[in-house]
């Protein structure tokens, strides 16, 4: 289990937790956090779990697929920082992450 804090739009902070394997967007849509759509369910095929990962956390996030890197594309501001949080794994090493939610995913 680890604990994922959520920087919604309007800069509210949410602290959740999440279970080992599953995924940043499954915690957010789990937990109610705003800003995450997730139109396409997780199959990286749309841009609208798109998260910004602060930066003491992108290596500790993995590595952008190259489909990852191409559906981002579409997102809404991308910045290096950039992840489609249907795609990063939660892990126990990922225990106090912090990712902002854009003010929009379109």
């Amino acid at each position: 289990m680890a604990k994922i804090i959520f920087i919604e739009p309007d800069g509210t902070e949410r602290a959740v937790d999440a279970q080992a394997g599953t995924s940043l967007m499954e915690a957010a849509v789990n937990n109610g956090v705003d800003g995450i759509e997730a139109d396409c369910g997780g199959v990286c095929a749309c841009a609208t779990c798109h998260v910004y990962v602060a930066a003491e956390w992108l290596q500790a996030a993995g590595p952008r697929t190259d489909i990852e890197e191409a559906m981002l594309d579409l997102a809404h501001e991308p910045r290096d920082s950039s992840r489609l949080s249907c795609q990063v794994r939660v892990t126990d090493a990922l225990d106090g992450l912090i990712v902002s939610i854009p003010e929009s995913q379109r």
